[in-house]
Formats: C-alpha cells, sequence, structure tokens
C-alpha cells in the first residue's frame, strides 16, 4: 500500500512541477495545474494518515477531509473550459468550490478549538460530535463525484454533436481522452459508494483491501491526466485559433421558409456538383454558408431537412464519391494519395469514414469494382 501512495503523490507533484513550468498556459493548463496540487497534497495526507502520523500529530487529523469535494468540480470545470475560449474563471464557476469552503468553515471549530485529545476521541469515534457530519460528508462527495461525471459526459457529447454540425473534418478535435477521463472519475466514485455500501451498510468482507482498487484507479487517472494534459498544447485549436462553436438551438424559430430553404438545397447541391468545395480539407459550415449567401443556422437546418444528415457526414460523402470517381481515372496512385485529394486530411479519417458509408473497406471495394 505504501508503494501505491508514493507513486501517486511523486507523479501528481512532478506532473503539478511540469505543468507549473509549461509555457503559455491554457486556462484549462491552470485548471489541471490546481487540480494536480490537489491530488499530491490529498494523496500525502491519506498516506499520513497510513502511517499513523495522525496519532503523533493529532492537529492533522481531517485537515484535508474536504478534498474530494475538488474531483467533480475540477473535472467538470476542465472539461468545460477545454471546450471554450475563455482566459480567466467566472464568478459562476468558483460556485462549484462552494461546498469545500461550507465544509471547510462547518470544521473550523474543530480545527481551532477542540483539544488534541478531543479530536483523537472524534477520530476514533468515541466522540460523536462530527457523526451526522461525517456522514453527510461522505455522501456528498460520492454524489458530487457521479453528478460531476454525469454533466460533464453531456456537455461533451452535445459539443461533439455541435463538431459534426459545424465541421467537415473533426480528427483534430480529439474528444476521446476527455471522455475516457469522464469513465474515470465515474467509475472512481462508483467504486467508492460500492465498497461504502458493502461494508458499512450490508456489512459484508469483500476479502481483499478495497483501497488497493481505489487508490490505483486514482493514479491511473493522475497519469492519464497528466500525460495528456500536458501532451496537447490546444486538443480544440486549429493553428492556434481555438475553434469555439455555439449551439443555435431548435430550428423551428429560424424563420426560414420552405420555398427559400428548397430554392437554397438546388444552389447548394449546384455548388457541390461545380465547385467542389468538399475538396478543401478544412471546410466548415460557415465557409460553405458564406459561399451561399446565408447563415450557417439556415445551412445547417437545410442539410439536415433535405439530407437527413449532418454537416459532417453530408461533406465527408461526396469526398468518398470523389475517392471513388479518382480511383476509377487513376489506377497508379496509392490510395493514400487520391484520399487527399478527395479532401481527407488523414488517413486514418478515410477508412473509417469510407467503411462507415460503403460497409467496407477502400481497398475491398476497388476490388470488387475490378471484378
Amino acid at each position: 500500500m505504501d508503494a501505491i501512495f508514493i507513486i501517486g503523490i511523486f507523479i501528481s507533484l512532478f506532473q503539478f512541477v511540469l505543468l507549473l513550468n509549461k509555457k503559455s498556459k491554457s486556462l484549462p493548463d491552470k485548471i489541471l495545474t490546481f487540480w494536480m496540487l490537489i491530488i499530491g497534497i490529498h494523496l500525502f495526507s491519506t498516506h499520513l494518515y497510513q502511517q499513523g502520523y495522525w496519532e503523533i500529530y493529532p492537529h492533522l487529523i481531517g485537515i484535508t477531509a474536504p478534498f474530494p469535494l475538488f474531483y467533480g468540480p475540477m473535472l467538470y470545470l476542465y472539461v468545460s473550459h477545454s471546450l471554450k475560449n475563455e482566459k480567466q474563471l467566472s464568478k459562476m464557476d468558483f460556485l462549484h468550490l462552494s461546498p469545500v469552503l461550507l465544509s471547510y468553515l462547518y470544521m473550523g471549530r474543530f480545527y481551532f478549538f477542540y483539544t488534541v485529545e478531543e479530536k483523537r476521541l472524534v477520530d476514533a469515534g468515541e466522540l460523536d460530535d462530527f457523526q451526522f457530519f461525517s456522514g453527510l460528508l461522505l455522501f456528498g462527495i460520492i454524489v458530487s463525484g457521479i453528478t460531476y461525471a454525469i454533466v460533464s459526459y453531456r456537455k461533451l457529447t452535445k459539443y461533439a454533436s455541435l463538431l459534426e454540425n459545424n465541421l467537415s473534418s473533426t480528427e483534430r478535435m480529439d474528444l476521446n481522452w476527455l471522455k475516457g477521463l469522464i469513465w474515470g472519475v465515474a467509475i472512481l466514485f462508483t467504486l467508492i459508494m460500492f465498497f461504502i455500501m458493502t461494508r458499512d451498510l450490508m456489512e459484508l468482507n469483500p476479502g481483499f483491501n478495497a483501497e488497493y482498487i481505489i487508490y490505483s484507479t486514482i493514479i491511473l487517472g493522475i497519469l492519464t491526466l497528466g500525460y495528456f494534459g500536458i501532451r496537447h498544447q490546444n486538443i480544440f485549436s486549429d493553428n492556434n485559433t481555438i475553434i469555439e462553436i455555439k449551439d443555435k438551438g431548435s430550428y423551428s424559430k429560424s424563420g426560414l421558409k420552405d420555398t427559400e430553404a428548397q430554392e437554397k438545397h438546388m444552389e447548394l447541391l449546384q455548388l457541390m456538383k461545380d465547385k467542389k468545395p468538399y475538396l478543401n480539407s478544412k471546410l466548415s459550415l460557415t465557409a460553405l454558408a458564406n459561399h451561399l449567401d446565408t447563415s450557417p443556422n439556415h445551412l445547417s437546418q437545410i442539410i439536415n431537412q433535405f439530407e437527413e444528415k449532418n454537416f459532417n457526414d453530408f461533406v465527408n460523402l461526396y469526398r468518398v464519391e470523389e475517392f471513388i470517381h479518382l480511383a476509377s481515372e487513376n489506377k497508379n496512385y496509392s490510395l493514400l494519395a487520391l484520399a487527399l485529394e478527395a479532401g481527407f486530411n488523414s488517413k486514418s479519417t478515410f477508412n473509417k469514414l469510407f467503411k462507415k458509408y460503403k460497409g467496407i473497406t477502400p481497398s475491398q471495394f476497388l476490388a470488387l469494382e475490378k471484378a
């Protein structure tokens, strides 16, 4: 158990130092830096407790008890501000941390006015002054962690959907590791809830030390979070400019008349046929809307209504058909060269989308065409 704590403390504080010295830190970087420091202090405090130092230095008792209340809000703030182009936290953002502050305010009398002996008695459960609060705090920690994971995941999923409706190429917008991080936090707090229910409510002995699993999960999360947080300069940037997309809401109040929508749809199809704007790998909904002299929201409505697709699928289907056309006329070129010529900007994206639309790989499709 000691090794797990030592590894976790070292990794979190080491990554805190790396992030602290990272040049041109974005707001998510700053949030992550603070989060790493919180995790390191929390693990160090827990390790001291495991080693029996609270008996030697009773004033340390409960000093980091509210720290797990940081985890859910920090996850949400990190995910939320990774999807925005903001330089600093808002006043509303700080409200997410208010449970931590309120917990410390409530425990203030314990920290400053209880004697050493009284603190020992509270820690041993022989003095029940904070028994109800301890149960409430534990409940709040679990609910906070799971709730913020759910809210963060919904926010990320909504953003991914907006990307699909606004960009023709989304492979640079790597959301998968953030989804994995959210799942990791959700699993962590679900494990804590499960072990507490089986141990305290059902009075069952799992037959192993549950803390090994819990803290091993925390360390795995630290490694993942630190690696991607340090590695990615800006996960939602293109040429160092953050792409921020706002949800336009329902189309019911867009003001686009049916006749106008039909006319713009025909113009869109003619534009795709004649000008082939999809050959630009960075084509966006806004750029295509400018070609048609309409708003991005109206164009999105037209594509969804008449093509029954989002913008991403609409454009990439044209690219797939363009690849097939190019392959039939340029048999000596590589598949990747033809894919890039058709508007794709990576081999992996091309293969994934081709199979999505055609049901087979590009090589298999071309082999069938030759047969």
